[in-house]
């Protein structure tokens, strides 16, 4: 029995395949960690959701903001960009049994000291404050009104935290820091317009993984989002994000020992 972890799929079904086969994943005895991002711009985002449903409880997968984008486009929320490869879900006849599926996936996963999010946490969120919230955007898209707060969730303001925010705004930081987080300050104002390396950072930014004092940094926390960083691990991070869509590679690890295994792609 053993627990892998791995990074943003994106679509690209076959290679997650080979790596499913590389590891010798049982969904018997084992069990899978995906960090979000199931979709869009692969080739076949529906053969993912397919499998990933499909594999039930032996699966634990985050919602990144391309599957939150999935969900708000498909409620008429969001437009499709040149590169998105979403249409076959969105025709597809199990459209809303898979779209409420991924609606109902968490945005942060927690397991003793192993902590599952998409993009990051703000520096000033202990772990046990970011699970409360997370919870709080779960009820949001869990509930009757759902597409309420589609309707408000996108956009890059507020950019930082603050107790006294409520409503629209506290919902939209804490989907913002879990699943578009890369660059930040010492006081938690995020920057959303670099994608680079780390050495990209602005003034005055740093990755938020970086930041010193940051209240989560006692947990392992592992992670999706950020390609251009690729596969980094630390003492506390295990960011899983390869680049399998451009041309890199698709990583998992064994949390037990942390063994990486990694196939090539050509998903592009």
């Amino acid at each position: 029995m053993a627990t892998y972890a791995i990074g943003d799929i994106q679509g690209c079904f076959s290679e997650f395949q080979q790596l499913l086969d590389k590891i010798g994943f049982f969904p018997k005895t084992d069990h899978l960690w995906i960090a979000g991002d199931l979709v869009n711009r692969g080739p076949q985002s529906l053969e993912v959701l397919r499998f990933v449903k499909g594999l039930g409880d032996a699966a634990t997968t985050v919602l990144g903001n391309h599957d939150l984008n999935l969900i708000m486009l498909a409620e008429g929320y969001s437009q499709q960009r040149e590169k998105d490869t979403l249409g076959a879900i969105l025709d597809a006849p199990d459209r809303e049994e898979l779209l409420t599926w991924l609606r109902m996936q968490p945005l942060m996963h927690v397991d003793g000291q192993y902590v599952m999010v998409h993009a990051g946490l703000l520096p000033q969120w202990s772990i046990a404050k970011a699970r409360g919230l997370a919870g709080e955007v779960e009820e949001a898209l869990r509930g009757e009104t759902y597409r309420k707060f589609l309707k408000h969730m996108w956009g890059s303001k507020p950019r930082a935290w603050d107790e006294n925010l409520d409503k629209w705004d506290r919902l939209r930081v804490i989907v913002n820091a879990m699943t578009r987080l890369r660059f930040c300050t010492a006081d938690g104002v995020m920057e959303f317009h670099t994608k680079g390396e780390e050495t990209n950072a602005p003034a005055g930014y740093q990755p938020w993984f970086e930041v010193p004092n940051r209240q989560s940094a006692d947990h392992v926390l592992v992670t999706g989002h950020w390609s251009a960083l690729g596969l980094k691990l630390a003492p506390n991070l295990l960011a899983l994000d390869s680049g399998c869509l451009w041309g890199g590679d698709l990583s998992a690890i064994r949390l037990e020992d942390r063994t990486v295994f990694q196939v090539r792609c050509k998903c592009s």
